[in-house]
């Protein structure tokens, strides 16, 4: 039976092809517009990301105002505060380096409601975050949101000693590296509708899940969340994208369908263009969850870190470890304790490898300007 199995690669897997990726919104408020242009990479390839460069991006108005966008960083493109008049429709034109023209349609500016609150449930496992908003208007219906999240951490063991190149001496207050900040950025595709509804609340929506053992609630965790109405086309959009990327895999999940924007290529309408360009008014809010609300949960450590003793001399042939181990300079182990601790010299250190005394390789010391 082992004999009989050959390796199958589907011809999709070697494709050349290499569509166009419009990611973003035509933000109508004073907030910046942001578009991320990219380019599909093969399933097979080491490569996952592809940013589109060079190319010239304007959001344009039906009566023919133009505002240029400019590239902050290789495929991402950037306006201030448009503020559009929310009664014109607006489209965005991407001419790229190729020469090719892009254009998505005409689309109505939505006005996105407020977000009432953003809150937590404390689940067996874990945190469940959740949004609350409604329309007084009934007018949105459909929802999407998107967040950041930032959080506090801490090496697991606090460092108080460095080598100076000669000797191991006291860290000063600029060098120490115990806590660190560390952010990311969903990945999912969060959705929500009240079609079906009477009136147009949306309550406890599920915005994301952080496991009891995540070193993101060990100290301080701050999520701010970005809210976007939706209109009806935009709203399956999104949901055919979910269930294509998200919800397959088993023989009760959705088959995979073809996923229609509206962007197209200006010469070449059959050309797939991957994304779809809402305008709105994208509403924020940020929240701060602290390790005292929550249980007393015990997060788990991304490495296994063990203290080891570093002595001066080392019997049976008093061995240097501390200048073996501790003083090079861009060595691996670095010293924690006095070994033993006291006011006499001491013998030696305690010592653990960088990973579990230096934040800094995984985070930043620099608190966020929106920390509290």
């Amino acid at each position: 039976m082992i004999g009989c199995k050959k390796p199958y690669n589907p011809p999709v897997i070697a494709s050349s092809m290499n569509y166009l990726v419009v990611e973003g919104v035509i933000n109508a408020g004073s907030d910046s517009t942001v578009i991320k242009l990219s380019r599909t990479v093969n399933l097979s390839s080491n490569n996952t990301k592809n940013p589109e460069r060079g190319a010239i991006l304007t959001v344009e108005s039906d009566q023919n105002s133009v505002y240029p966008l400019t590239e902050t960083k290789p495929g991402y493109y950037k306006v201030s505060g448009l503020n559009l008049d929310t009664t014109r429709k607006y489209r965005l034109d991407i001419k790229t380096s190729n020469n090719q023209q892009y254009l998505s349609d005409f689309e109505q500016v939505k006005t996105t409601p407020p977000i009432d609150s953003v809150g937590f449930t404390v689940q067996g496992n874990g945190l469940q975050i959740y949004v609350n908003t409604h329309d007084p208007a009934n007018n949105t219906r459909y929802y999407r949101w998107d967040y950041d999240e930032t959080w506090k951490f801490h090496a697991q063991y606090q460092s108080n000693y460095i080598s100076n190149g000669v000797a191991v001496v006291n860290r000063t207050a600029d060098q120490y590296t115990y806590y660190c900040f560390a952010n990311d950025t969903s990945s999912t595709i969060v959705l929500g509708s009240s079609a079906k509804l009477q009136q147009d609340v949306i309550y406890q929506n599920p915005v994301t899940s952080i496991e009891s053992t995540s070193e993101k609630i060990e100290t301080e965790y701050s999520i701010q969340l970005h809210q976007y109405a939706l209109t009806g086309p935009a709203y399956s959009f999104w949901e055919n994208i979910k269930k294509n990327t998200e919800q397959l895999g088993s023989i009760f999940d959705a088959q995979p369908s073809n996923i229609m924007g509206n962007i197209h290529n200006v010469n070449n309408p059959a050309e797939p263009v991957i994304g779809y360009v809402s305008v709105c008014v994208v509403q924020t809010k940020r929240v701060f969850i602290f390790n005292g609300q929550l249980p007393n949960w015990n997060p788990t450590y991304p490495y296994n870190c063990v203290l080891d003793t570093f002595l001066f001399c080392r019997p049976p042939m008093c061995q240097n470890d501390v200048k073996l181990f501790l003083v090079p300079l861009g060595s691996a182990v670095i010293p924690v304790y006095e070994y033993p601790a006291g006011s006499h010299a001491p013998t030696g250190y305690l010592g653990a490898d960088i990973d579990c005394t230096d934040c800094t390789l995984r985070g930043s010391k620099t608190q966020p300007a929106f920390w509290r």
